[in-house]
């Protein structure tokens, strides 16, 4: 019997759009995943994946421009930054809008219980109620209540997947860890020209200033100081790493993929071409391996 394919998606923000450049690259050396899972921005590419968006997902990744993902930012002020409704009303629209069970392939997500810190698999109900759940990362975006149980990213307890992809019925799982090149870049992160220009030209108030120090540091008395938002989202990419290599220690990968994307920040969501094509190329950094753990 052909072993089933489990392809675990890790979260990581913006960088989280080399899940597609993943995807790509192993339909076209004829991989095809059985199951899928997914924590934060991985389950958002995961379950567009699932409900065969991925051709729609990259033509609009591959075209997002800085003032689209602040369209898509609704404010709050309790709970976090965003409120998320916006950004879910737009899945919902463009993507999923169905319970896991209509899902042509077998896809869940991981969340975190707040008040209890307990790791939550998603595998019932609204598919787009339980991406919003996974991805309200805190701080940014408010957590979201789902069975009577407050929950917010899933990436506090189970950045990349591997356990989950295995308790769906996986064989062999590839893993994508999107964090492994990240620790201290944001700290000597430059943004991109381009993006500077666009940020720098709009006033849309203190929001869109507050984004723009997710993506850059700032010059204080001479020397280069990470903003707030720059130390608050490298302490939480500290904590997912460990946590995740904690995780992988534990329960290993088959093969695990490790995009190089330490240069982008958080909210770099505007570079997506970047993050697609470090995709596929940290595919075909690791096809040995893969080819490999899928004859054994």
């Amino acid at each position: 019997m052909k072993p089933k394919l489990g392809l675990a998606l890790g979260s990581g923000s913006a960088r989280g759009w080399a899940h597609i450049g993943v995807l790509r690259a192993l339909a076209e050396a004829g991989y095809v995943p059985d199951i899928v899972a997914g924590c934060s921005i991985g389950a958002f590419v995961g379950a567009a994946y699932a409900d065969g968006d991925i051709d729609k997902l990259e033509d609009w990744v591959r075209g997002l421009e800085w003032k689209e993902v602040l369209g898509l930012l609704d404010v709050s002020f309790s709970g976090g930054l965003f409120k998320g409704e916006k950004l879910v009303a737009f899945f919902q629209r463009h993507f999923v809008d169905k319970e896991f069970s209509s899902l042509p392939m077998p896809f869940a997500c991981v969340a975190t219980e707040l008040g209890t810190g307990r790791e939550i698999w998603l595998r019932e109900g609204s598919v787009a109620s339980a991406v919003r759940a996974s991805i309200a990362l805190p701080g940014l975006f408010t957590p979201i209540v789902r069975d009577e149980r407050l929950l917010v990213d899933g990436g506090l307890v189970n950045p990349v997947p591997v356990s989950l992809c295995r308790a769906m019925g996986a064989d062999i799982v590839i893993a994508v860890d999107l964090g492994s090149d990240r620790l201290g870049s944001s700290l000597r992160h430059k943004p991109e020209p381009a993006a500077e220009a666009v940020t720098e030209g709009q006033e849309a108030g203190w929001a869109a200033r507050l984004l723009r120090s997710f993506s850059r540091p700032r010059q204080d008395n001479g020397d280069l100081l990470p903003s707030m938002a720059g130390v608050m989202s490298t302490g939480i990419h500290i904590m997912q790493m460990r946590i995740a290599r904690s995780r992988l220690a534990g329960e290993p990968a088959d093969v695990l993929l490790a995009p190089r994307l330490g240069h982008l920040a958080l909210m770099d969501y505007h570079r997506g071409n970047e993050a697609i094509e470090e995709g596929r190329a940290a595919v075909v950094r690791m096809l040995p391996s893969i080819e490999h753990a899928l004859s054994a």
